[in-house]
Formats: structure tokens, C-alpha cells, sequence
């Protein structure tokens, strides 16, 4: 996957697409992942841990959550089998990483577009007080359908203090004509420890 860099401001990124956001109503909202909160499909494998659940969304779609080998992908449908065939259910990273329990939705005149979650990176260059990996925050921004859902920007949350500001306006201005597959995914505001850990 290639990675793009763009060191940049809210105001910058806002003049992105003159005029888009004043044409139309921006939103969020807010869906949890938490394990109370979803459906888990069977049982967790004894072995490695890796398990699955489902968990209820919002404008009727749900988030699919797989967690294998100490490594979550998260990807977005109408049900559990749309959302396992989009390009986001592949989208894991080398470190170990888990996901924050509130999704946030950006939604345009009541339409979704993109979701916005937490994730921590397991940074193995350096130790917590128990002796594992120190865990570094980043925020990942994906879109929604139309179109195939995929990770389109990660934001460190160290390295910006404004990081959900900008995760909010990375969504707002690249999400919808984001091309999976094709396009790269960028690091938004300045890289971090976090940003660099996805790279593969």
C-alpha cells in the first residue's frame, strides 16, 4: 500500500474543494464496538485469541471486527458477509494494534460517508511498565459506500493536538471520491511514531 504524506492545516484542507461544505449539512454521530455492545460469532479461538463480532452501526450498517494474532481489522456493510468482502477487512498492520470502542460517523445531509476510529499501534522500540510494547495512538479515517470501503488517512494523535479536527476534515474532503485500491493513503497534519508503525 502506498502512503502519502500531507503536512497541512484544517484551514488548507478545508479549501480543499471550495464551496462542497457550505453546500451541504455536516454531521457526526456515534456507534459503539465495545464487546457488551456487539454480537460475537462463535467462540474465540483457544489457541491464538482470534475472534469475531458485529456490532450495530449507524444508517443501517454494522462494523465487522476480526482479531487475530493480536491484530484487529475493522471494516463497515449492510451485513457481517458485505463488509468481510471490503478491501477494509484486509487492512491490518504489521505491529499488533487494537481499535477504541466509539466509532464516530460523518455523515453529509444524512448520508455516511466515513467513519472515524482510535487505534493503538504496539511500538516494539520501546517498553511500558509491564514490559510490553508501549502502545501509540493514531486515528484512522475510512469511507463508506457507494463505492468500496478502505482506510483513506491516519492521523498521529501525538504529533497533533488538533487530530480529530483534522481525522474530521480529511473524511469531509477526501473520503467521497476516494478511490480504493488506487489511490494512497495519506498521513494527515505532522507523522508521528504511530504513522510510521503502519507502514509496510
Amino acid at each position: 500500500m502506498k502512503y502519502l504524506t500531507i503536512a497541512t492545516t484544517v484551514a488548507a484542507l478545508a479549501g480543499a474543494s471550495p464551496g462542497q461544505a457550505g453546500a451541504e449539512t455536516i454531521s457526526s454521530s456515534y456507534s459503539s464496538t465495545a464487546p457488551k455492545a456487539c454480537r460475537m460469532i462463535g467462540k474465540p479461538n483457544e489457541e491464538d485469541g482470534s475472534a469475531t463480532r458485529v456490532c450495530p452501526g449507524k444508517y443501517g450498517l454494522v462494523v465487522l471486527i476480526n482479531e487475530g494474532d493480536l491484530r484487529e481489522v475493522v471494516s463497515v456493510g449492510r451485513n457481517r458477509e458485505a463488509a468481510a468482502k471490503e478491501p477494509a477487512a484486509q487492512a491490518w498492520f504489521s505491529p499488533f494494534s487494537s481499535t477504541g470502542d466509539t466509532v464516530e460517523w460523518r455523515a453529509a445531509d444524512n448520508k455516511p460517508f466515513a467513519i472515524i476510529q482510535r487505534w493503538l499501534i504496539a511500538d516494539n522500540s520501546e517498553q511500558d511498565k509491564r514490559g510490553g510494547p508501549v502502545s501509540r495512538a493514531m486515528l484512522a479515517v475510512t469511507r463508506l459506500p457507494p463505492g468500496a470501503v478502505c482506510h483513506i488517512a491516519y492521523v498521529d494523535v501525538a504529533a497533533n493536538p488538533n487530530a480529530n479536527a483534522l481525522a474530521r476534515q480529511a473524511a469531509d474532503e477526501f473520503a467521497r471520491d476516494f478511490n480504493c485500491g488506487k489511490d494512497s493513503v495519506k498521513t494527515i497534519g505532522q507523522s508521528g511514531r504511530s504513522t510510521a508503525l503502519t507502514k509496510r
